[in-house]
């Protein structure tokens, strides 16, 4: 390897918060041209190493090289003008600001006419980075706040793009991107390739990551054990790196029928919405798991804010069977006290309290359950459920009270699907179950979700993974532009290139 052909030249890099050591003396070394994967469980230091890389974050020992020069980015701003772009993991963008002006945010003064800023400029300029990247048509206009992750995700995108890098970095973007948005970053990371920049990226879809890197560095706990070419490595044996023993035990179902208890649980009959969902009807029944797929204009995502009363549907009816008989679903409440919940794919927007601790978070879906006589709550019955829940769900954290902000993703998604569990639920929506965690906590939550299944819940798992889907449904209800256009049994046998056919 020349000199020349290296990018960018990491040293000693080392980062600390308080006591924590987030990163040990890294080195690292990317050339022109090179798509290098970072893989490692949560908390194994990726994200924190790349964010300094991008200026999100300053470091303490150790130095980096731009080129041949010394580089030491003040703020992403400052990185982007150095050609380094990143997207994060968690969404970067405010919310009610138009997605133009959150592209161009901290580069607004090339847009102002003395003291007023030229909006239409800012549309302008973002469409012309739509077109320079051949990316799908996109709304500059809309508020952030509007969008769902996978749009945001996408503006997000053309807020990278628009500093015309030389490194693009990706924190667990295809995790948030149906099939269709995926081909899209995965054509952006050809063109880099060709063109002679380079690529940073995590992603957690092992399948992915070999395919599509040339080169993997594994990071465990802040130490980088080593770098490997994708082409010269088993999946396991890169798994075994990562986690530094072997995965026991099943990731997916093992069995190829179908199996479920005869009484129907939950039901949409003739669904249709403001959003364009046409006559969407299904049954879920007990100790079944019902996966939904679908490219991102399907409507997949709709059905759980539909499922749970979050969204009015225009026609159609949502029935859960409850003890006292089958219910109407027309509001949250009439989920939340029959026994079923709703995990949404926005975990840090619409479903934890982020500023709120791991304790307030855990008790929140089980409050009423809590309260005793005359309505109050005692602290003790707080703390001993939510130290159970914590133990119960293997949450890594310094204990109940701390800040769910400061966990990791996969930590993050344990208290999110933990909270739920505890109660005794009868149905359960959850959208992307595993996004953005890693693979040992990946193989958790399915154990989690075939537990809970062999209980007799009802489990209706909305999904952009199609390998989740067949790995863990009784039934896969493909949807396209609003409407179901299959259903295929486990028992027919799971096949993704016929299953992505019918999507398009």
């Amino acid at each position: 390897m020349a000199a020349n052909d290296v990018v960018l030249k990491i040293k000693g890099l080392s980062k600390k918060f308080g006591i924590t050591r987030a990163n040990k003396n890294i080195d690292l070394e990317l050339c022109r041209g090179e798509i290098r994967a970072l893989a490692g469980e949560n908390g194994s230091g990726k994200s924190t190493l790349l964010s300094q890389i991008a200026g999100m974050y300053g470091s303490d020992e150790g130095h980096m090289y731009l080129d041949g020069k010394p580089y030491k980015p003040a703020s992403p701003i400052d990185a982007q003008e150095n050609g380094i772009a990143m997207i994060v993991q968690e969404l970067g963008m405010i919310g009610n600001l138009p997605s133009a002006i959150n592209i161009f945010m901290g580069k607004t003064k090339k847009f102002s006419k003395g003291p007023f800023l030229n909006t239409k400029k800012f549309y302008e300029q973002a469409e012309e980075v739509r077109k320079k990247w051949d990316l799908p048509k996109l709304n500059f206009k809309r508020l952030a706040s509007t969008m769902n992750v996978e749009e945001r995700k996408m503006m997000e995108l053309v807020r990278a793009l628009a500093c015309d890098p030389k490194i693009l970095i990706l924190d667990e973007v295809t995790q948030s991107l149906s099939q269709d948005n995926r081909q899209v970053i995965y054509r952006i990371i050809r063109r880099f390739k060709e063109e002679g920049r380079s690529v940073l990226m995590i992603s957690h879809d092992m399948e992915e990551t070999m395919r599509i890197s040339d080169t993997i560095s594994v990071l465990r706990d802040g130490e980088m054990i080593g770098t490997v070419r994708a082409d010269e490595i088993l999946e396991n044996d890169l798994k075994r790196m990562m986690v530094g023993r072997e995965l026991s035990g099943e990731y997916y179902r093992e069995d190829k029928e179908v199996s479920r208890g005869s009484k129907v649980l939950f039901a949409m009959d003739n669904i249709s919405s403001p959003t364009g969902l046409e006559n969407v009807t299904f049954q879920a029944y007990e100790g079944e798991i019902i996966a939904f797929c679908g490219l991102s204009d399907s409507g997949i995502h709709d059905i759980g804010q539909l499922a749970y009363g979050l969204m009015k549907p225009t026609s159609g009816s949502v029935k859960l069977a409850t003890e006292q008989g089958e219910i109407e679903i027309k509001s949250s409440m009439d989920g939340l006290c029959n026994k079923m919940a709703y995990v949404p794919k926005d975990r840090d927007g619409e479903a934890m309290m982020m500023k709120s601790t791991i304790e307030q978070n855990l008790i929140l879906p089980s409050i009423e359950e809590l309260h005793r006589s005359l309505g109050y709550l005692k602290q003790s019955d707080l703390d001993r459920l939510s130290i159970k829940a914590k133990e119960d769900f293997q949450v890594k954290c310094t204990g109940i009270h701390q800040k769910v902000n400061a966990l990791s993703g996969g930590n993050k998604q344990k208290v999110n699907l933990g909270r739920w569990m505890i109660k005794n639920l009868k149905v359960m929506i959850i959208d992307c179950p595993t996004r953005g965690v890693d693979i040992g906590v990946k193989a958790y939550i399915y154990g989690c979700l075939k537990e809970a299944k062999k209980q007799g819940m009802a489990i209706v798992m909305i999904t952009d993974e199609l390998s989740e889907a067949m790995g863990m449904a009784d039934r896969i209800i493909v949807m396209k532009s609003g409407k179901i256009v299959k259903e295929i049994s486990r028992n027919e046998g799971f096949n993704e290139e016929s299953i992505i056919e019918v999507m398009i």
